[in-house]
């Protein structure tokens, strides 16, 4: 009797140890993959660089290194508005990026990053995977050929740097900022003169007087880049971007001929780079914002006035752009919708927390 106990005992557990090595013989099967994938950013912006760096060392862990991605900075394989391109047409197989940076192609790239006055950074993760916003963007970058994975957020952001100050609505007209994305579209509306350049050129037009002011993403990043030496005016808050997700933008084609454990890990890595990229933003802003005001820098508010007439511009270009873009119109009715029913529940919750602990003196 003890022994047929025994003899079941060690047959239930050969199958469960089975079970427990069938998913490293699968890994082991798959075929080795090497794709290249092409950033948006410069290699010395280790945060928002590095969440890519982040995905392909997560590929390479989870496939016992059958599966590589080497990643490779803006301008080594192709420059950065090149990178939809690149993808979509397999000179590489993965890109990562700000998707607003294309919306010269269709104003909806900026709806998968970005647009004024829109979702923070939780707001947008949650209208991503438990909303719409990941099938109706995907619907969207399907005619390109292309699959998206959020790969990243760096929170609110700040409002950029000026050599002068800025006190009401007449200090912007004529002013030549440099501003990433969508949001040149309204600064344009407001008098400005809006300027889309890449991260790695910033300091040397703004330094050349090129440019009048410009806006990156935040202290650590702001001050890596060394604009305060050029400007001293550090305004707050980036209107434009209270949320700006990145992407990983993966060739249809390529991403389809991986097996499904691939696709998987693929899906899984990407995750993980998401929410390491803006938990590094958001432990290292605060030291670097206390660095840059001990050196000189001025902080500053907008104006409200400047915050009222960005905001009415801003709605009022959505209107237009639904009347004649029906795939915003589809994505940004779903998009305004849940924005309404996050803030809704925001108020009695974040903002209320926020508010009283800002006053507190910790």
């Amino acid at each position: 009797m003890q022994r047929r106990d025994f003899l079941t005992k060690a047959a239930a557990s050969a199958a469960a140890g089975g079970a427990v090595l069938a998913a490293p013989a699968v890994i082991g099967q798959s075929p080795a993959v090497r794709w290249r994938m092409t950033s948006s950013f410069p290699k010395s912006l280790d945060t928002i660089y590095g969440a890519a760096e982040v995905f392909a060392s997560q590929v390479s862990k989870m496939t016992g290194g059958k599966f590589q991605v080497s990643v490779h900075a803006a301008g080594e394989i192709v420059p950065a508005p090149g990178l939809v391109d690149a993808v979509q047409n397999g000179t590489v197989e993965a890109g990562h990026t700000a998707p607003y940076y294309f919306f010269g192609k269709d104003d909806c790239f900026a709806l998968g990053c970005a647009i004024p006055f829109g979702l923070n950074s939780r707001q947008m993760s949650a209208w991503m995977f438990e909303g719409n916003g990941l099938k109706l963007m995907r619907e969207f970058y399907a005619k390109y050929g292309i699959v998206n994975f959020p790969g990243g957020n760096t929170g609110a952001q700040m409002g950029g740097w000026y050599r002068k100050e800025i006190k009401t609505l007449a200090d912007i007209k004529g002013l030549k900022f440099r501003v990433g994305g969508f949001a040149g579209r309204v600064c344009e509306r407001m008098g400005m003169v809006a300027q889309n350049i890449p991260g790695g050129e910033i300091y040397q037009a703004l330094e050349k007087g090129t440019i009048d002011a410009a806006e990156w993403v935040g202290p650590y990043d702001d001050q890596k880049l060394g604009f305060n030496k050029v400007a001293p005016n550090y305004y707050y808050p980036g209107w434009w971007e209270g949320g700006p997700q990145l992407d990983f933008f993966i060739n249809q084609k390529a991403f389809d001929a991986l097996t499904p454990e691939y696709k998987a890990i693929v899906e899984n890595a990407a995750a993980f780079a998401h929410v390491e990229m803006q938990a590094k933003y958001d432990a290292k802003n605060p030291a670097a914002l206390k660095q840059l005001v001990a050196g000189g820098t001025k902080l500053h508010r907008f104006p409200k006035e400047v915050m009222d007439k960005a905001f009415s511009e801003s709605m009022a270009l959505y209107a237009e752009i639904s009347a004649k873009n029906p795939m915003w119109k589809k994505i940004y009715d779903d998009y305004s919708k849940f924005r309404a029913d996050q803030n809704l529940w925001f108020r009695f919750t974040e903002m209320s927390f926020d508010t009283f602990m800002q006053a507190q003196k910790l």
